[in-house]
């Protein structure tokens, strides 16, 4: 599969999860949403059309959105994630979206040294984990993903308790 399908794939499987979301898979009724990895703020603007009554609140280490997907000053954590994203923690979140793989093996299980148990600490209880990275982690229940996502493609999880 060349590199251009692999994508396609990757944000049809993340467009198809969130709408599923959106569409139906009970969320705690409160919390914010908290987009880990805003890039160029596509993903940020869809969510936004999804959750027009959650606060969006989205992390990255610089800023490279488009102007018309940046967050408001009070919605935009820069610098590290792992460091940053600690002021949230116990706040209960609704929505944990995480999509900042790269595709290098090894740069990605960097990434899952600290980003499963982030997610975590960040959701409250009932609250949903999506990402492109497996989260694997005790407190979560791993969700049936909408038909037509590869199960390696994309990864979907309820926090227990």
């Amino acid at each position: 599969m060349s590199r251009l399908d692999s994508f396609i794939r990757s944000m049809t499987a993340q467009r198809d999860v969130l709408n599923h979301l959106a569409r139906g898979l009970a969320m705690p009724p409160t919390g914010a949403v908290l987009e880990i990895g805003l890039g160029n703020g596509r993903t940020y603007s869809h969510l936004r059309g999804l959750f027009p009554d959650r606060r969006i609140i989205a992390f990255d280490r610089a800023l490279a959105a488009h102007a018309s997907s940046t967050p408001p000053p009070e919605d935009l954590v820069l610098g590290e994630i792992a460091v940053t994203a600690q002021t949230f923690v116990g706040q209960g979140a609704a929505l944990v979206h995480a999509d900042i793989g790269t595709g290098y093996p090894d740069r990605d299980a960097q990434t899952l040294i600290w980003l499963p148990d982030l997610a975590a600490a960040l959701l409250g209880p009932g609250g949903i984990a999506a990402s492109g990275l497996p989260l694997t982690h005790p407190a979560f229940a791993v969700l049936p993903l909408p038909e037509g996502v590869d199960a390696d493609r994309y990864f979907l999880y309820r926090k227990l308790g």
